[in-house]
């Protein structure tokens, strides 16, 4: 499939809007399944080096950056999160919530960027002209996106009836796999280049997960 990136409809919706809310429930589902949020607790405590900060883009909730801090992988004022709602309201004290348009501000000054599921939403350009802010400070990315792939749109179609996922969450988990990566596409689209190097795989349950390191 070509790589095809269209608006989600939860990105259109109020965050107080119940489909809003019963989506955000459904994408932990999700991701559980998918075991993103394992996986990049175990990189982040076998990759980060004492005293490093770590920078989530596309927070959303801040399900993940919490999960960092209630498994010790670093302290709340080693946490910065990027996105474009507002904080939320149980976010941790000490802990930087960046509120604002990705490609209008800065990126902070983090050594280790992540990104759970938040990547797919832009266009080629639009990855090239991030990869572009970032700080000179960043050393790692890890990313988990969609995976791109027709078995993946078939499995997501079932597990969305079986789970009995909302309408929003059924129609965006379509749209996320088409605007997804394969290979090492993400780090490309990002246009990284020496002395950055990525490994890059797919996984069975329709993850892409790549790790970039400077």
């Amino acid at each position: 499939m070509t790589r095809l990136v269209a608006p989600e409809i939860l990105e259109t919706l109020a965050d107080d809007d119940p489909h809003a809310i019963r989506s955000r429930a459904d994408l932990l589902k999700v991701n559980w399944i998918m075991g993103n949020h394992r996986w990049m607790l175990q990189k982040l405590k076998t990759e980060r080096q004492p005293g490093e900060h770590i920078c989530e883009l596309g927070a959303g909730d801040g399900a993940l950056s919490q999960k960092l801090l209630r498994n010790a992988v670093c302290a709340p004022h080693e946490l910065h999160a990027v996105d474009l709602a507002v904080q939320p309201k149980n976010w941790p004290a000490g802990a930087v919530w960046h509120r604002g348009d990705l490609f209008a501000m800065p990126l902070p000054d983090c050594e280790i960027l992540i990104a759970n599921l938040f990547l797919h939403h832009f266009t080629d350009e639009q990855l090239s002209r991030l990869g572009a802010q970032l700080s000179p400070k960043t050393r790692l990315i890890i990313a988990a996106e969609p995976a791109r792939y027709f078995a993946h749109k078939i499995s997501g179609w079932l597990f969305s009836r079986l789970a009995r996922l909302n309408h929003v969450t059924r129609y965006d988990m379509q749209v996320s796999i088409r605007a997804g990566f394969r290979g090492d596409e993400l780090p490309r689209s990002l246009a990284l280049q020496a002395p950055w190097s990525w490994r890059s795989y797919c996984t069975p349950l329709g993850a892409n997960r790549v790790v970039m390191r400077r």
